[in-house]
């Protein structure tokens, strides 16, 4: 709970938001994912861009699950049409990731796939990572950024395998795509570089560049995924369990990390909540008609007017704190109120 109310606490951009609604929805908590989609829907701009106003094209779409998952079908379907038609992308159609230069991520696989694969558009959905593999990816290992950043980013690494199994499970159909293969290609490149504390630096092939758990997370989502998923074998569940780090020892008492992350040694095996399989998730067949239908007006949901008891008026109450101390604290009264707006 610490680490959720931390989340909660953080300021977001929009990947973070959606990233962050997916990670409640995977807890069950849908009540909470419902509210961080409201938020999503209300910052969502003219062009189709749920989560709010920025420089980025395509982060957005990271907020669509959730959107779709709470039914705001009219702000899904216009996140759909900023990626398949309006979005700035290269000639042979991979997106640009940000809206004022020609660039290609690694972070975009996760930020557009899996919302392209929930939505119904599986052969863009291939056409997007392959896009990115034939661009940024060598030997297995994908660069950061096209053209700027040839780096071996381990971040940008763990959102394309983590990306490609979170579509793989929302859509089925893509198993018998080559996603899964590449995927595992990915993969099994990057654990060349894991150090044996089980983390990896922050360019993988680069060990003067400093230790970081994002990667490893990531790595360990994608094997526990698709190991529970069934397109990989039972194997990289230990692999899963050897990339998942543990809390940090500099964590703080609120679940803030307080200096580098780190893996403390092992006093006794890791607890983690088992995956799994794809079919306890809701059947998706009904989602691209569910982006079809029309719902009406779009937004989160209020209720009517009419049906709102009014509040009888109080009189102000006066202020009893003592000078110099923070209103709301307690000063033998009650704990005095915001003002409501």
């Amino acid at each position: 709970m610490r680490v959720l109310d931390a989340l909660l606490a953080m300021q977001r951009q929009s990947w973070e938001q959606g990233v962050a609604a997916q990670a409640v929805l995977d807890l069950g908590r849908t009540d909470l994912a419902r509210l961080m989609a409201e938020s999503a829907v209300a910052r969502q701009t003219p062009d189709g861009r749920l989560g709010g106003p920025d420089d980025n094209a395509v982060n957005g779409a990271a907020c669509g699950e959730a959107v779709v998952r709470a039914g705001f079908a009219d702000a899904a379907r216009r996140q759909l049409n900023w990626l398949l038609h309006d979005a700035p992308r290269a000639a042979d159609g991979t997106l640009f990731h940000v809206l004022s230069s020609p660039s290609i991520w690694a972070d975009t696989v996760y930020m557009v796939v899996p919302f392209l694969a929930l939505s119904g558009e599986l052969d863009e959905a291939v056409r997007q990572v392959n896009g990115h593999r034939r661009i940024l990816c060598r030997d297995g290992v994908y660069s950061a950024i096209w053209p700027d950043r040839p780096a071996r980013w381990g971040g940008g690494n763990g959102w394309v395998v983590a990306g490609i199994a979170r579509a793989v499970r929302l859509a089925p159909a893509l198993r018998s795509t080559e996603l899964p293969g590449h995927a595992r290609e990915v993969l099994d490149a990057c654990l060349e570089f894991r150090r044996a504390d089980g983390l990896f630096h922050d360019v993988l092939d680069d060990p003067t560049t400093f230790r970081e758990t994002n990667a490893a997370q990531m790595f360990a989502y994608a094997a526990l995924t698709g190991v529970a998923d069934g397109w990989l074998p039972s194997p990289y569940e230990a692999v899963g369990d050897r990339c998942s780090p543990r809390p940090s020892a500099k964590s703080t008492r609120t679940a803030w990390s307080a200096g580098p992350a780190a893996r403390p040694p092992s006093t006794g095996p890791a607890r983690r909540p088992r995956l799994r399989p794809s079919t306890c998730w809701p059947p998706l067949s009904f989602l691209p008609a569910a982006l079809r239908k029309p719902y009406g007006a779009d937004g989160p949901a209020t209720r009517p007017a009419a049906g709102r008891r009014r509040r009888r008026s109080r009189p102000a109450r006066p202020d009893r704190s003592p000078a110099g101390t923070a209103r709301g604290d307690r000063t033998g009264g009650r704990r005095s109120s915001p003002p409501r707006p």
